[in-house]
C-alpha cells in the first residue's frame, strides 16, 4: 500500500469530504475538521463556520474509520505518519495539513493543539457546543 500511497489517499480523503457533508447536513462549504491519531488511538473533531458562529458537531463512527484507514496508509512506520490533520473545505475543494511526530508528540487528544487550530482558522468567532449529556 505505501507505494502507492496516493491512488489510495485520494479517493479516502474525498470521502472524507463526502462525510463530512453527511455530518454538517448538506453542503460542506466552511467545514473544518481537526483530527490526532497514533498507535490504537485516533480523535476527530468537526467544526462549521455558519457566519458569526462556529458549530461544532460530533464525529460518525464512518469518518473516524476513514481517518484511521487514512493515517494507515501513509505509511508502514507509524513513526512517519501524521500526528495531526487539519482537513479544510472551501467551496468544493478541500485543502489538508499535517504536523508529524518530529512536529508534536501526540499521546491522546489534546484539547488545547485543538482550539488552538480553531483560533487559526476562525480568529475568535464563538464556537458552539451541544450541552452536556444529561443537560
Amino acid at each position: 500500500m505505501h507505494t502507492d500511497k496516493y491512488g489510495v489517499l485520494g479517493p479516502l480523503y474525498a470521502d472524507v469530504g463526502r462525510e463530512l457533508a453527511k455530518i454538517v447536513g448538506g453542503d460542506p462549504d466552511g467545514t473544518f475538521l481537526y483530527a490526532e491519531a497514533g498507535e490504537g488511538w485516533l480523535g476527530a473533531s468537526v467544526f462549521k463556520d455558519e457566519g458569526n458562529r462556529v458549530q461544532y458537531f460530533d464525529p460518525s463512527s464512518e469518518l473516524c474509520d476513514l481517518l484511521f484507514d487514512a493515517w494507515e496508509a501513509e505509511n508502514p512506520n507509524p513513526k512517519m505518519r501524521w500526528s495531526v490533520m487539519e482537513y479544510q473545505i472551501k467551496g468544493s475543494k478541500f485543502d489538508t495539513q499535517f504536523r508529524y511526530p518530529d512536529e508534536v508528540e501526540a499521546q491522546s487528544f489534546d484539547d488545547e493543539r485543538r482550539e488552538a487550530a480553531l483560533s487559526r482558522h476562525f480568529g475568535d468567532k464563538q464556537v458552539v457546543y451541544p450541552p452536556p449529556p444529561g443537560q
